[in-house]
């Protein structure tokens, strides 16, 4: 443990019970009931409805959030599957996370899920996002494709493979 966390504590709120990274930093946070939805560098910690403690979403997983009123809607993204050096993501439901004093919860997630995005595209034809981003405690950027709802996920598999090669190839020639 480091010598600041030993003399100033990890920055987490009093109650959050999430087991925090010996290197990752409490950014933000905001209490969701009597949860905490707790923003740091490594991601976002989610309270669990389960009730089996919160869980962290990395920054290069979370595909869309939004500030509305007094709510954060958060649209998680899970890995479901490989297309070569691709990975495919498939969203989850939305949650929404009622904070009653969000404090810089809304601005640090806007600033941390944009920083994570180094380059996106729709492709049409593909009927897929094709976003390159940064994984917090990784060098370089991974390939994300993100299928359309109704797309034809094996044809999507099948470009996404094509493309990745494509940057794979590039990167070695550079």
């Amino acid at each position: 443990m480091g010598l600041f966390r030993r003399l100033f504590g990890s920055g987490a709120p009093e109650g959050f019970t999430g087991s925090l990274e010996a290197d990752e930093h409490v950014l933000a946070s905001a209490a969701v009931g009597s949860s905490w939805l707790v923003a740091t560098t490594s991601g976002l910690w989610l309270p669990d409805p389960g009730q089996s403690g919160p869980r962290r979403v990395g920054w290069h997983l979370i595909s869309k959030a939004t500030w509305s009123g007094n709510a954060l809607s958060v649209i998680e993204a899970v890995e479901d599957g490989m297309a070569g050096e691709a990975v495919l993501l498939r969203d989850l439901v939305p949650q929404r996370f009622v904070l009653e004093s969000p404090g810089k919860v809304p601005e640090v997630v806007h600033a941390r899920v944009t920083a994570s995005i180094k380059s996106r595209e729709h492709n049409k034809t593909a009927g897929a996002w094709f976003v390159q981003r940064k994984v917090t405690g990784r060098d370089g950027v991974v390939l994300q494709v993100r299928p359309d709802p109704g797309t034809d996920v094996e044809r999507v598999r099948e470009i996404a493979a094509s493309v990745a090669a494509k940057i794979a190839r590039l990167r070695a020639d550079s």
